[in-house]
């Protein structure tokens, strides 16, 4: 059962990135650059690349990739990373915040619409059980010393 759970999400996370691909798109923004914006968005403080990366389920190889081109598009700066001299934090620009806040307005329309006719419930516990997968995964990743099975 678990193996027909894990295809059902590979299918809903390639239907979630095509939608996010199409909310972003009229803001110049892809899925990936939106999803390293709402990390930091969401901190509420500069991140590293690391941490954008374990905050999103993303490689650091991935978060520093779209990092760089949020820089050469002024949505994010980098600061000066006092705990890791070659790793800087980064935090989001006037632009960005901007630009993260007009994406997240159409978000949450779209959201609402897709929880047409859901049960509360039925998302919490779906929440819960995602939740408990990542961290299982995340656990067999430590004990294997590895990020892939």
């Amino acid at each position: 059962m678990l193996t027909a759970v894990i295809l059902a999400v590979f299918r809903a996370n390639g239907r979630l990135l095509s939608g996010g691909d199409a909310l972003a798109r009229p803001c110049g923004l892809t899925s990936a650059r939106w999803q390293v914006l709402g990390a930091i968005a969401l901190a509420n403080t500069a991140l590293s690349a690391p941490q954008i990366g374990a905050a999103m389920g993303i490689t650091r190889q991935g978060a520093q990739k779209q990092l760089h081109r949020l820089v050469a598009a002024g949505l994010i700066e980098p600061e000066a990373n006092r705990k890791h001299k070659r790793s800087p934090r980064y935090a989001l620009t006037p632009r960005g915040q901007a630009l993260y806040a007009q994406v997240d307005r159409a978000q949450a329309g779209w959201a609402n619409q897709l929880a047409e006719g859901m049960a509360e419930e039925d998302l919490r516990t779906t929440k819960r059980v995602l939740e408990r997968l990542a961290a299982r995964l995340d656990g067999l990743s430590t004990a294997t010393g590895s990020s892939h099975p």
